[in-house]
């Protein structure tokens, strides 16, 4: 049955869930006063914050410190819990929010970048879709980008990334797993979760990045959805860890001339480890989705051999495009195009 498009205009229950916000840190000491003004800040705030720093050398963990005890101090009847892990050595984007996201107790998770900034009915909204729909297991949103200093560039997430109007009517109408088999559209900074989705997911596998893993994973076993507003200020630097990716014409040309040969292993190693876990899951994932789990391995095992030689990958390339490879687990004639022309 088709799937509701998420909408704040939904009235929300008597009772409220608990909330958490796992918060990843790294040398983010230059933008981390204003994210956390920003989360305090919310017109229904998080219960429970956990940071999780990943070796900042810069005195961002004392920030934080710093920074909750005084917002405490001046509002004693808005009580938080503050959590912070430090990690002696960095243990990479991934594996940080898989420990931040694993320590957070709130029954809601809302995910943060260090260098963004929330407005203030972000949780509120956010949560207020879950409370009507228990079904949900991943929430995200839209944001609008802005530079260093926090200037809008006339951008948002969803239009940088290429994401069209029948990508997100599928999404609301209930078909994210078959999105999500094609590319990824979300992006944790924007996103609140389940904590059952986050035990569901763990470990997170080493050749996934960890907003598209817990994205693919709630996709397989519940719903997932789009709430199209841009509910954060996406901050766009020099110092990103992972950023926004453009799919504009010069992104895509910049794809053609790209190597191929790595990429292709890592869509491997991605569709292997899903479909190693896929069984696993709770619940179970269909016996469609699990067979076009199968059939996006093969696809990808098919695209990691092709031959060196453009003219040799012809008849494999054409044979996939016919089968509706291209189209199932990719981005169509964009695909074919980088198999037949990238280089080695």
């Amino acid at each position: 049955m088709p799937r509701s498009t998420a909408s704040s205009s939904r009235a929300p229950r008597a009772s409220a869930p608990r909330v958490s916000v796992a918060l990843c840190t790294y040398n983010g000491l230059a933008f981390i006063e204003e994210q956390l003004q920003s989360i305090l800040g919310q017109t229904a705030p998080a219960d429970e914050i956990v940071v999780s720093d990943d070796g900042s050398t810069d005195g961002t963990p004392a920030a934080v410190d710093r920074i909750v005890a005084a917002w405490q101090h001046e509002h004693p009847g808005q009580p938080v819990t503050l959590r912070v892990l430090r990690n002696p050595a960095p243990l990479g984007v991934t594996a940080n929010f898989e420990q931040a996201l694993a320590a957070c107790t709130g029954e809601l998770i809302a995910l943060s970048d260090q260098d963004d900034v929330w407005p203030p009915e972000r949780l509120s909204l956010l949560t207020a879709e879950f409370r009507v729909r228990p079904g949900l297991q991943l929430l995200h949103t839209d944001a609008r980008l802005v530079d260093e200093i926090g200037r809008p560039t006339g951008r948002t997430l969803l239009a940088t990334l290429g994401v069209s109007a029948a990508e997100q009517a599928a999404e609301h109408e209930g078909h994210a797993f078959d999105l999500l088999l094609r590319r990824n559209i979300v992006t944790g900074a924007t996103a609140m979760l389940r904590r059952g989705l986050v035990a569901q997911a763990r470990p997170f596998p080493a050749a996934w990045v960890h907003d598209e893993w817990l994205a693919m994973v709630a996709a397989a076993t519940g719903e997932v959805d789009l709430l199209a507003r841009p509910l954060l200020d996406y901050r766009q630097h020099a110092g990103n860890q992972i950023g926004a990716s453009s799919l504009d014409a010069a992104g895509k040309l910049g794809r053609l001339r790209a190597p191929r040969t790595a990429r292709n292993a890592r869509l491997l190693a991605r569709a292997q480890a899903l479909q190693a876990r896929a069984a696993q899951l709770q619940p179970a994932p269909s016996a469609d989705a699990l067979a076009l789990i199968d059939a996006k391995a093969a696809h990808e095992r098919r695209r990691s051999t092709l031959p060196a030689l453009r003219a040799a990958r012809v008849a494999s390339v054409f044979a996939g495009w016919r089968a509706g490879d291209y189209r199932r687990f990719g981005l169509g004639l964009q695909d074919v195009l980088r198999d037949l022309v990238q280089p080695v």
